[in-house]
């Protein structure tokens, strides 16, 4: 009878830390399995306190016994308690659980980018058309060295550093043509609307 107490009498902190090392050292089944017996209805119930349905708590449970059982060489008595280090496996098993759920929630969910365009219609088209006519015609009007430098800028998407070497001009011309390119195309464009 006193031995079947003893059977029952949960382990003590000296007793967790010696189990973990029998784990570790000679993977011990035994070893395991009592720890299995004391860690997993606590880790479980750990699991649904912080607020995992039962299924998903018994599953987490499951992984953190098999993460024990891989890692029992990590541990480390001088760093923290056993059951210290076992909860911290279930907490960061919880976490990477939850990480996962909210992954594969955020999946299925579509980026608006991803959609095929709709097709242009034939007003689009025109409206366009009448558009890019009016930029040509305003570009032509402006003075040939205002309109170079749109056509590198805006067309060629060259940065205004590099048409200033092209162009073998200051940097502050080149913004300065830019400012007043764009002043006058405003200006046309705004009286053909």
């Amino acid at each position: 009878m006193n031995e079947a107490r003893q059977k029952e009498a949960p382990p003590s902190p000296e007793e967790l830390i010696s189990l973990i090392c029998g784990v570790a050292q000679k993977r011990d089944r035994n070893a395991f399995a009592r720890l299995f017996a004391y860690f997993a209805p606590r880790v479980k119930s750990f699991l649904m306190r912080s607020g995992l349905e039962d299924s998903i708590a018994e599953e987490v449970t499951q992984e953190v016994m098999i993460a024990l059982w891989r890692k029992a060489s990590y541990f480390n008595p001088d760093r923290a308690g056993a059951s210290t280090w076992v909860f911290t496996i279930a907490r960061n098993q919880r976490i990477d659980r939850l990480r996962r759920a909210r992954s594969r929630a955020t999946d299925h969910l579509l980026d608006p980018s991803d959609e095929p365009d709709a097709p242009t219609s034939g007003e689009e088209i025109a409206i366009a058309s009448e558009r890019e006519e009016g930029v040509r015609k305003a570009l032509a009007s402006l003075p040939s060295d205002q309109a170079t430098i749109v056509r590198l800028s805006f067309f060629a998407e060259k940065p205004h550093a590099e048409i200033a070497r092209e162009l073998g001009i200051p940097l502050g011309t080149v913004k300065s043509r830019v400012r007043l390119a764009l002043n006058r195309l405003r200006t046309l464009l705004d009286s053909d609307l």
